[in-house]
């Protein structure tokens, strides 16, 4: 199985910091949050990872290159020409280097202690979404969860880590332009066609200034 990682956002909650700086780039405890994917991803049998870029982008391949210093191989889907596709243009963009079959796709903005699961298999599902509890900056959550199926109403709600597995199917009908992804979890969730479930460990959105001090601290 080949991942993923979108590193194409332009991180506007994270200014000043993004100004100079691809949000990925910033560090946790001295080390990009983008290589603590890496080194996770090849501890748990990943490979081939693509990269997309887009904000400042030429300085993610600067600072990883082919990724052979963490032995993983890296191709970068470069967006900065067009602007960053949002997640679902930037996969759909990124679906001829990702093998036509079952892929991962970590946000490059998060840092959580998932362990990515290389043999995962989606059966039927056109995805399997991995939630976590609700962080304070999302109390009201984004789906719900029903018998490893996510629904999109729940008295119990969930937040979206940013981690989830695809079958290229899911992206059959987008067109390579800027997509955001909720709207067509939404609509494949109502087919019952998404599978999921709860993280319980370590899981952080590094999406403000604060939230990274707070990690680091």
């Amino acid at each position: 199985m080949r991942a993923m990682i979108l590193a194409a956002g332009r991180g506007e909650r994270m200014r000043p910091l993004t100004d100079s700086l691809p949000k990925p780039l910033l560090e946790v405890r001295g080390k990009p949050l983008i290589v603590w994917h890496l080194e996770n991803l090849k501890r748990n049998g990943f490979k081939d990872i693509v990269i997309n870029i887009a904000h400042l982008g030429f300085k993610i391949p600067q600072a990883l290159g082919d990724g052979s210093r963490w032995g993983v191989n890296i191709t970068y889907s470069d967006e900065q020409e067009s602007g960053a596709l949002e997640s679902g243009g930037g996969i759909k963009n990124a679906l001829h280097l990702l093998a036509n079959e079952p892929f991962l796709v970590v946000n490059g903005d998060v840092f959580c202690e998932y362990e990515f699961d290389a043999s995962f298999d989606l059966k039927d599902k056109l995805a399997h979404l991995i939630l976590v509890s609700n962080p304070e900056h999302n109390k009201k959550g984004d789906f719900g969860l029903k018998d490893a199926l996510v629904i999109n109403k729940s008295k119990k709600m969930y937040t979206f880590s940013g981690i989830a597995y695809y079958s290229p199917l899911f992206f059959k009908d987008v067109k390579i332009e800027k997509s955001p992804l909720a709207p067509l979890l939404r609509d494949s969730i109502d087919k019952e066609q998404i599978s999921g479930e709860v993280f319980e460990k370590m899981w952080h959105d590094i999406g403000t200034p604060k939230r990274l001090k707070d990690i680091n601290d």
